[in-house]
Parts: structure tokens; sequence; C-alpha cells
């Protein structure tokens, strides 16, 4: 019997030694060791309101739908489906080659467990309003599943790849969140979890039986790091074999010949964006004219040349920059010091001391921006806002924070004043979650943001499958929140990465470079783990 030992030093110089025994050379061989720089906050889906939790999810967990490449939407859990009734009925017909990671077989009633239980108030998933028009779900046999809408629900497609959870495993907690136990991670997706080591690391093995077909290699190792330059050296060590890189270390730190003949460098422009998100239940942000004060005061066009290194682009509202939904007529927030001073002033804001930090009511404009630990681009970004706001008499204190302690003291508390942060953008454009007034208790909308017409247009968008109204919508929904000024949004930035040489199969696209990791495989004499 062959058994495969993967050891993690927990030093600084932490390394991966796998021993093989056996001469079983079968695939899938190798192993992708990656990095994070924040810990997994949740491993199921409908909890996964961050990017690691998310990515770390969508290896454990398949949804009923999925993205290919080209951002089409393509069955997964589901063969196919038959939208009917004008779009008030989705059918699903559910793959039957799929088992649980235990062994079990995936049936409709995994299908109907999981949205029952996200459409339970006492769940608390922050993904509730996004499924709040489903009216019921009907289990018509063990492969076909019925969802019934209260109306027209456009990004139904989009919104149902949320992943499947095992009805067998969670039916008798009464809360799922609290009573969940690493024994209880169990999907049907390419990876089943071996090892979990808080803020440490996190190891996959290859799901063979996976309906999909096996993943071509064998282990998934995601080490959690404190930031990026540490993952950068850790790449340039040999420890890991990919990472997101900063501007700085694209375009300077990976120019060399002996790093080019190592690895292949990619970048695209991200379906991201950057933005300084501000609370409307504070008196001082809830005056318009100082969210435009604000905003004014920041030069966009020198944050991108400076921290971006011109990897980016401006950005003027929610929506992906290349998208037919971005309302390309709207301008991002004009750099306009002498507007900014004249707003801040018909305000109420004022340097009466002439101390050059201005004042109302006898309380200096004194203010602090969260943002979160491990990321260059946003503490880079956060200095140099400073700077700006000092220029217009604004003082801004930095407060960088581990990522868990961020979300679950401040952002879920509403404990801020002001946030630097970024938001990854889906498919499908629908902003409910972030945007809709309903999402302010149960949702994203952690800011507060309410605007009845606004509300009002979200709604109609998610009605109507017309693909030219729902252009027209969006692009008058993204009009209105810029004239509003709930957020600063500053840029979306390129992703800029680099892979090691010896995964094979690496197709870019639109999407970006992992939408066919499964595919990807080592050829033999590149295997660098032995397994």
């Amino acid at each position: 019997m062959r058994e495969i030992i993967i050891f993690f030093s927990l030093s600084i110089m932490c390394f991966i030694a796998v021993l093989s025994y056996g001469k079983d050379n079968s695939v899938p061989r190798d192993a992708y060791v990656s990095a994070i720089t924040s810990d997994i906050r949740n491993f199921i889906s409908f909890y996964a309101d961050d990017s690691s939790s998310a990515g770390i999810s969508s290896l454990i967990y398949d949804g009923l739908t999925k993205i290919d490449k080209n951002f089409n939407i393509i069955g997964s859990l589901a063969e196919k489906w038959d939208i009917e009734k004008d779009g008030l009925e989705i059918i699903f017909y559910l793959r039957k080659n799929v088992k649980w990671h235990d062994g079990v077989q995936f049936t409709a009633r995994d299908v109907y467990f999981t949205y029952m239980t996200i459409l339970n108030p006492e769940t608390a998933s922050p993904y509730i309003s996004e499924f709040n028009l489903i009216d019921k779900i009907e289990i018509i046999d063990d492969y076909t599943v019925r969802f019934k809408y209260k109306e027209p629900f456009a990004p139904s497609l989009i919104k149902l790849g949320m992943g499947i959870i095992p009805e067998h495993i969670f039916k008798n907690d009464k809360n799922i969140k609290q009573e969940f136990s690493f024994s209880k991670i169990i999907g049907t997706g390419p990876y089943k979890i071996e090892q979990y080591e808080d803020s440490q690391f996190i190891i996959f093995k290859a799901n063979n039986d996976y309906f999909d077909g096996a993943p071509g290699i064998k282990y998934y190792v995601v080490k959690i790091l404190p930031d990026q330059s540490t993952m950068f050296l850790e790449m340039v060590s040999g420890n890991i074999d990919s990472s997101s890189l900063s501007p700085y270390q694209f375009r300077y730190r990976t120019a060399s010949r002996d790093f080019l003949d190592e690895f292949d460098k990619y970048e695209y422009l991200a379906p991201s964006y950057t933005y300084i998100g501000y609370n409307l239940t504070n008196p001082v942000f809830m005056d318009k004219r100082v969210r435009l004060a604000l905003n004014m005061a920041i030069n966009r066009e020198e944050l991108i040349k400076f921290v971006l290194l011109g990897y980016g682009e401006s950005c003027s509202g929610p929506f992906i920059k290349n998208s037919i939904y971005y309302n390309q007529e709207v301008a991002p927030s004009p750099y306009d010091l002498d507007k900014a001073k004249e707003l801040l002033n018909s305000a109420g804001w004022r340097d009466s001391d002439n101390d050059g930090i201005l004042e109302k009511d006898g309380k200096k404009f004194s203010i602090t921006l969260l943002t979160n630990q491990g990321s260059e681009l946003r503490e880079n970004t956060a200095t140099i806002i400073q700077k700006y706001w000092r220029i217009v008499g604004v003082d801004l204190k930095i407060n960088i924070i581990a990522w868990p302690a961020f979300i679950e003291q401040f952002i879920n508390k509403k404990n801020f004043e002001v946030v630097l942060l970024g938001w990854q953008l889906a498919v499908d454009p629908d902003p409910y979650a972030v945007w809709h007034s309903d999402a302010i208790k149960n949702g994203l909308n952690f800011i507060s943001y309410s605007n009845k017409e606004v509300d009002m247009l979200i709604e109609q968008g998610r009605r109507t499958f017309d693909i030219n109204k729902r252009v027209e919508i969006y692009r008058k929904i993204h009009e209105k929140i810029a004239e509003d000024a709930p957020y600063g949004f500053l840029f979306f930035e390129e992703t800029l990465t680099a892979l090691n040489k010896r995964f094979k199969g690496v197709e870019p696209s639109p999407a970006g470079i992992a939408h066919n990791f499964l595919k990807w495989a080592v050829p033999d004499k590149e295997v660098k783990y032995k397994i």
C-alpha cells in the first residue's frame, strides 16, 4: 500500500517533504503549492463572504452551474435545465454519477436541503438576499429538482452556482455555523481536505472519483502567509509554485533571466475594483458634500501611476469595466482640490485655529481608515490617500487589521468610519447583495447605503431577461450610485501573477488562468514532489 506523508515545518522557512512508498507512478501526481494572505473564515460556500474562503470552498463543493473560461454559464452538478413559465420556474436535471467524498450518493435532496438552509433566516447567510425571490423548491425525483420563483429572476442561473452541502452530514445541526467541525468538510468537489492547521496551511488531496475527471495534480497545498512580500519570497525560494505579484514585483523583481527561466508571468484586467467606503450611519458621512469632497481630493491617475505602476484603470462605478453594463459616460470623480475645499467649507468644516486640520462644532476632522493586513497595494493606497486628505484639512489615521478580526469586529458590527477594500465582481451584474437597502441587515451592504430609486432599479434588473433592458437599468444604477458617492471608487487593477513553468496545460483566458486548473499536469521529468 502506498502512503504519502506531507510534512510542514512551522518555522518561517517552512517546506514540504513528500515521502513516497511503492512503485505506482499513476497520475495524478505532484503537488501544487500556493498561498493566501488571510486565513479561512468559513469553508461552507454560503458563509464564504471573502475571496480566500470562497476560493477554498470551490475546491470542496460544486454548484448546480458554473462559469467557463469565457464567462458563459454551463452545467456542473446539473447536466441541463429548462426555464419555463417566462422564467418563473427552472427545472434542473442532475448528474447521476456524483458521490460525496464519503461515498454517499448525491441527490436532489442535497440541493433542496442546501437552499432551504440558506433561505432560513436563522442560518444568517450573507447571501440570503440573493435567493429571497425563490418561492418554492420541489423534488421531482432523485435527480430532478424544480425551483419556483415569486417573479422572474434573471440572475438565477448564476446564483445557483452556490456550493451544495450534504444533507446527511448537516441535517441534525440546529446551527450549522456553530456546530461546524473539520470532520464535516465533505463535498462533491475535485479535492478532499486532508489537513488544516489554523493560520498555517491547508492540504487537499485529489478526488479520483470526481465526476468531471480526476484532477491532474494530486495535492493542492495552500500556505497561509502574513503578506504579499512573504509570498513572493516563498515563491522565489522554491517553497510555493505561484504568487500574485505587486506591480513593483511584476515589473522589477521578476525581470531576470533566472526568474523567467523558471516562471511564466500573466497579466489581465481583473473583474474587481478597489474603493473607499464611507459608513453612512456616521453623522460626518451622512453629508454628501463631505463624501464628494473627499473623493475629489484623490488623484486617481496618480494613484494608478505610482501604486499600480500603470497596471490598472480608473473606476467610476460598481460593474466590470469592459462589460456592457458599465456606464462609460459616467466619469470617475475629478481631482479638484479647490472644489473639495469649497464643499467642506459649505458643510461647516473650517480651520479656525490655523493648524491645518478642519473642525466643526469644536470637533477636529480626524478619522480612521481601516484596511486588511496582507495587501501591500491597499497599504500603499491608504498611505497616499492619507497625504491627499491632509492637503484639504483632514487628519486620517490608518489601522491595518488581520482579516478575521477586520470582518468580525469591524465590518460585521459596522464599527468603522472609512474602509479601504475591494469587490470581486460576478459575471451577472445584479448588485442586490451590496447595494440594495435590504442587504444592510443581512447582506454585504455594510456601509448602509439606501436609495429607494436604486432599490427599485435593482429589483427591475432582476425581473427582466431582456438584455437590452438590463443594460439600460444597470447603467442608470451606475449613474445614481456615482451621484450619491457612498464610495470613493478608485481603480480596477490588473491581475499580475507568476506560475512555475513545470505546470502544463495552462490556458490564459478572460476568466484568468485557473479556470482549467483540473486539466493542468506535470510531465514526468519535471515532477517536483514524488508521489
